[in-house]
């Protein structure tokens, strides 16, 4: 698939559906012309690199790069690279092993969640099998860990370290919280671990690999870290957008499929009793789906929850999270990079896909 062309300077900031906010104003010139010719340097490189000679591997392994995505991972550690010397190789390796590592992230959740259509496209596994799509996400993260390896211990070790956190959340999401844990307080860290762990290393490989001064590393870690959680709970609220055109997904795909989300959890712990009456349908709902009834049995009851408070509550919780990456940036040089950086979780939660 290739790009359409566009207008200078919007093809980075469409990806998040933000027109050209991210780097408005004239100091972001210079800057979005760095990231831009950066991320070219990296879309070229994804397509390259995952190029295998296994005719069904080799399509693949393309197939969720080529159907698009917002490559918000590669494009934040090329903008906090910005802040040192951007223009290395390891920086780029750095950008495309991340893309990768969650590219391979998405053919498992897909299988593991039953996910019909990801990227306003079938699912890897609804076109070639779980074992494929299994195989294909492991292919990549192999990828992802030999390119991080051309840059010594160090990138290793972050990239070990990531993979772990990515591993563990799906796990605790797929094993649900235990006895004595606060619902929604594990929920947060499924999010911090799962997403955030690798927003979080991608702004600090921006820090590493451009050699920019180190007391800058724990603060976009966590500015990243919390960046991911506050996406993914704006996740939660489209993932019941009815429109499927506009966010490449069936809505409520992840309430069928029974994997836990932000209004869900709110609306499980009101005390209302219609909201009480709502999680009851839902939870039935999600059992009949899961015995092989028609997904469309949940139908009215997402229409229920996308008009329910607790959504609007789950839109501002991930703008407070928002807000706490915001503050992490305190000991950045002010500038260009740190303006955009603030755009940047502003565009986060306020996007529509």
């Amino acid at each position: 698939m290739t790009p359409s062309p566009s207008a200078p300077g919007s093809r980075i900031a469409s990806r998040l559906g933000t027109s050209d906010r991210i780097f408005a104003g004239p100091r972001s010139r210079k800057l979005l012309k760095a990231v831009e010719a950066g991320l070219e340097r990296v879309e070229a490189g994804l397509a390259e690199d995952l190029r295998v000679t296994s005719p069904v591997a080799d399509s693949a392994s393309r197939y969720l790069l080529e159907a698009g995505g917002k490559r918000m991972r590669p494009m934040l550690t090329l903008l906090v690279a910005q802040l040192g010397d951007s223009d290395n190789e390891h920086v780029i390796d750095a950008a495309k092993a991340l893309e990768m590592t969650h590219l391979g992230s998405l053919y498992h959740d897909d299988v593991m969640d039953g996910a019909d259509r990801r990227r306003g496209v079938p699912s890897a596994h609804a076109v070639w099998g779980n074992n494929v799509a299994i195989l294909t996400g492991d292919l990549l993260f192999a990828r992802a860990s030999q390119l991080m390896a051309g840059a010594g211990e160090r990138a290793i070790r972050l990239q070990a370290d990531t993979f772990e956190r990515l591993v563990l959340g799906q796990m605790n999401e797929t094993v649900g919280p235990g006895e004595g844990d606060d619902p929604i307080d594990f929920y947060i860290q499924v999010l911090a671990d799962k997403t955030g762990s690798l927003i979080a290393a991608a702004a600090a490989c921006g820090i590493i690999f451009s050699g920019a001064p180190d007391e800058y590393e724990a603060a976009v870690r966590e500015y990243g870290e919390k960046v991911g959680v506050a996406f993914q709970l704006l996740d939660d609220v489209i993932d019941l957008s009815p429109s499927a055109q506009e966010t490449g997904k069936v809505p409520g795909t992840d309430l069928r499929a029974g994997v836990p989300t932000m209004p869900f959890l709110l609306l499980a712990r009101s005390s209302e009793p219609a909201d009480r009456d709502l999680a009851a349908r839902i939870r039935a709902g999600q059992e009949r789906v899961a015995a092989g009834e028609d997904p469309i049995t949940l139908d009215a009851e997402i229409d229920q929850l996308r008009e329910n408070a607790v959504t609007d509550r789950t839109r501002d919780l991930a703008r407070q999270w928002s807000a706490e990456a915001v503050a992490a940036l305190d000991v950045l040089p002010r500038g260009a990079v740190h303006e955009a950086l603030l755009r940047f979780a502003d565009a986060v939660v306020d996007r529509a896909a």
